[in-house]
């Protein structure tokens, strides 16, 4: 099937590692292709997540600014329009760009202004998700938080935890993620990624969140898939990311295809589309291949995500329509 012309909803991505070499040149024209290649993108098999990881700091390095955070966000809106995404959610930690002086709310203001003014020129719908990280102090992930509240009348519509999830427990986040369920903040949080199942069923425990980045190994437990699916809790699955991380050794080993026919809500994301060099039409073609994917489960993973967006009713339906248009 010619996914690219299929409409599209997209609930993990990041924002910082997502930086087309277009954008890259723009801000330091320095930087070749090969060294992007090399530094800016993960290989196909990296040791672990850390590993990973790693790869990301490149593309921080380069979002220190109002100019160039306003120049990454727009470049990743036209990323989405040409790969026909109709909505998405993108995620960054806003503390990580304070190095050349910028307060945090002067990052998350200029990312949600440069989002606006993408979402004009380019027709995408998108909103933002702002994230601490796993290593981060009870205070960052706290400031973090209220950085969601205080922009959530803006296009902060979700808080989210990401980073070394086998390295630092979840103790210094039970603070924030308590605070949002006060102030009716939407959460999701990243598990069951580098570590087994028993990581998704602690940020459930501590959390609470209604949806888990990526949380693939929780197909490794099927009572923890029962659960996921009673408590209608999304994953936001991300295939060639997972692959990247060692979290499989090859695609075909995926948990993906068991989760959707464990009948859990899923939708299929890229996680990012520099450090995993992807497209969602790729990763459509990827399930397509290896699991006979057809239209129907991308459009009830697409509606899945509609339903589990962070986003007002009035949108979901729209984004609804449009979908089911395209798809049936």
């Amino acid at each position: 099937m010619n996914f690219i012309s299929f409409p599209k909803i997209e609930l993990h991505l990041h924002l910082d590692c997502s930086l087309s070499y277009k954008v890259v040149q723009q801000i330091n024209p320095a930087i070749t292709e090969k060294e992007y290649h090399e530094s800016f993108t993960a290989p196909p098999k990296c040791t672990d997540l850390v590993d990973y990881l790693n790869r990301a700091v490149r593309g921080a390095e380069l979002m220190q600014t109002k100019e160039q955070l306003t120049l990454v966000t727009i470049d990743l809106l036209e990323q989405l329009k040409a790969d026909n995404v109709l909505y998405a959610e993108i995620r960054f930690a806003p503390l990580l760009h304070l190095e050349k002086g910028l307060s945090a709310e002067e990052v998350v203001q200029t990312v949600n202004d440069a989002l606006t003014k993408g979402m004009q020129t380019t027709g995408v719908e998108a909103r933002l998700i702002l994230c601490t990280l796993r290593h981060y102090s009870e205070e960052q992930s706290m400031q973090t938080v209220k950085l969601v509240e205080a922009f959530r009348d803006k296009n902060v519509v979700g808080f989210d935890i990401a980073g070394d999830e086998a390295g630092f427990p979840v103790t210094n986040h039970v603070k924030a993620y308590r605070y949002a369920h006060e102030k009716n903040i939407h959460c999701t949080a990243h598990a069951g990624e580098a570590c087994g199942p028993e990581s998704v069923r602690e940020t459930l425990g501590h959390f609470h969140p209604s949806r888990i980045g990526h949380g693939t190994r929780s197909a490794e437990d099927n009572s923890l898939l029962d659960y996921l699916r009673k408590e209608n809790i999304h994953l936001e699955v991300c295939p060639t990311s997972n692959i990247q991380t060692n979290v499989f050794a090859t695609i075909d080993h995926h948990a993906a295809d068991k989760i959707y026919h464990a009948g859990v809500s899923m939708s299929i994301n890229t996680d990012s589309r520099t450090v995993t060099p992807v497209t969602l039409t790729h990763e459509y073609q990827v399930m397509e291949t290896i699991f006979q994917w057809n239209k129907n489960h991308f459009l009830r993973c697409n509606l899945e995500a509609i339903a589990h967006a962070f986003i007002p009713n009035e949108l979901k339906e729209a984004l609804k329509a449009k979908i089911l248009l395209a798809y049936e």
